[in-house]
């Protein structure tokens, strides 16, 4: 199933340690519409933090967290309950090698690009059906 995804992890303190916008079907474009995507991009991005930020609440009183208190948040525009359950449990497993790092600060941003290459990959695995 192809759609939009926007896929954070967040932090005991509310603050976002790793973000990620998913859309499969990415099309190439003239520079005029890349300037006009880049805007409607942007706000598309405020858009969801804010709509993420504003869930934590609900999250925290129906949901479970990890140990660490993170939350990993999932915006989507198609239903596609499997292919992000297994998403999540892919990412969490990536995550918990993240915090064995020793140097890894627990709420920092997570910076690693192999990281990121990582979950874009579990992403195409799972989100892209």
């Amino acid at each position: 199933m192809l759609g939009n995804y926007y896929f954070a992890i967040v932090g005991h303190y509310d603050n976002p340690v790793f973000e990620m916008e998913y859309n499969p079907t990415m099309k190439s474009m003239d520079s005029s519409q890349s300037r006009d995507q880049s805007y409607k991009r942007d706000d598309h991005r405020h858009l969801n933090q804010f709509i993420a930020h504003a869930a934590l609440d609900l999250v925290d009183e129906t949901m479970w967290t990890t140990t660490g208190m993170k939350r990993f948040m999932m915006l989507h525009d198609v239903k596609n309950e499997d292919g992000i359950k297994n998403f999540f449990t892919d990412v969490y497993e990536i995550y918990i090698k993240v915090l064995m790092n020793p140097f890894y600060d627990m709420n920092c941003k997570i910076e690693s690009p192999n990281f990121e290459r990582k979950v874009q990959g579990a992403a195409k695995k799972h989100l892209s059906l």
